[in-house]
């Protein structure tokens, strides 16, 4: 079994993208999803509601931010953080500092709303206990072939890592066990239960598969930890580099 991609991306609900390698540590990767984005009511927001999030690419290297729009304009400036803020993030408080630069309102632009970019501590959906996610080739063949298309782009799902060499939901199993990715060492914690955000287009944002009707049909009925399970999540024990062509190993 070995990785085959993995998939971050600075500002969360932003279009993924594909990298070589993670430096993988107990709050996720590195840099992944440093930042999200709020409303006027200071709530994060993604592109479960606001799907043209999806149409922009961040980037952010040696502390400058870029952000690329489908229209080709761009906004990039050196990170600074202004006024701190205690932000909703679906349940819970995290606190952080509103960026101060020309993102803001150039995405506001983009999206036809106020909003923000936050630098937020423990941005993962699921904290430090769901700090890396895995989802396999074969499970994303397994639903393609059930929603009768030739295939589903993984950045649907939103998952950092993606692997070859197993079963279809073989993944499934490794619930509450260690597994060994790279230099790092995950334990898994549960099921990734799905939301619409699966059913757009991971690049134009368009929703064109009805992931849920799919999962409810074939995976509906299954004992998992949240419903309409769709890859896992798990916790990182041991931190390090984890770079497509690493093996991936039960512990």
């Amino acid at each position: 079994m070995r990785v085959t991609a993995l998939s971050v991306t600075p500002v969360k609900g932003l279009r993924l993208q594909r990298v070589d390698r993670i430096d993988l540590g107990r709050k996720g990767a590195v840099g992944d999803r440093r930042f999200i984005v709020v409303d006027a009511r200071d709530r994060m927001i993604n592109s479960k509601v606001m799907g043209e999030l999806q149409t922009v690419v961040a980037e952010c290297v040696d502390g400058h931010l870029r952000l690329q729009f489908p229209d080709g304009r761009a906004v990039e400036a050196p990170v600074a953080l202004g006024e701190p803020i205690a932000a909703q993030f679906f349940s819970r408080i995290v606190e952080g500092r509103v960026l101060d630069g020309p993102w803001a309102g150039a995405l506001s632009e983009h999206v036809g709303k106020q909003v923000r970019l936050v630098e937020a501590e423990g941005s993962v959906d699921r904290g430090a206990p769901g700090a890396a996610s895995l989802i396999s080739r074969a499970s994303l063949d397994r639903l393609a072939s059930e929603a009768g298309v030739d295939a589903v782009d993984a950045r649907r799902f939103r998952m950092l890592i993606e692997v070859d060499g197993l079963d279809a939901h073989e993944e499934d199993d490794w619930v509450g066990r260690p597994t060994r990715v790279g230099e790092s060492v995950i334990r898994w914690g549960g099921h990734v239960g799905r939301c619409l955000i699966t059913s757009r287009h991971p690049e134009t944002a368009g929703i064109d598969l009805p992931t849920l009707d799919i999962l409810g049909d074939y995976r509906g009925r299954l004992q998992t930890t949240e419903p309409l399970p769709f890859g896992i999540y798990g916790a990182v024990e041991r931190g390090g580099a984890v770079t497509v062509g690493d093996e991936v190993t039960p512990v």
